[in-house]
């Protein structure tokens, strides 16, 4: 189904869009995504930004070997890759559950009587 035209002001000059943004249910699902993407984004950065820090502060700690000549630092800075990995699939994840609302939003926004006026 074609998308009405959602810039078109209704009698009191709102546009559908600023009718969803007003809503509630669009005010709950920016509140969902903001509790899994900012401690997410919070906890990727650290754990980004702790590599360089413990090797410029616990260099002896950052250089033990593991396993040959593999020592703590390689194995975190390839961590890395694998965390990141996991926070997408995390994210992923969520995002069901972002796109479900997201979809009971447009549905909502679709039964206005202004769209259906301009059908």
């Amino acid at each position: 189904m074609p998308m009405p035209e959602m810039k078109q002001p209704d009698p009191i000059g709102q546009t559908v869009w600023d009718r969803v943004a007003e809503s509630h249910q669009f005010k709950h699902l920016m509140a969902t995504k903001r509790t899994f993407v900012i401690p997410a984004f919070v906890f990727f950065l650290t754990y980004y930004f702790l590599l360089p820090v413990l090797v410029g502060y616990a260099p002896n700690f950052m250089s033990i070997k593991i396993w040959g000549n593999v020592n703590i630092a390689y194995v975190f800075a390839l961590s890395q890759f694998f965390m990141a990995w996991v926070v997408a699939a995390l994210f992923i994840r969520a995002s069901d559950n972002f796109d479900k609302l997201s979809k009971d939003i447009i549905e909502e926004a679709l039964k206005s009587p202004d769209l259906k006026a301009e059908k």
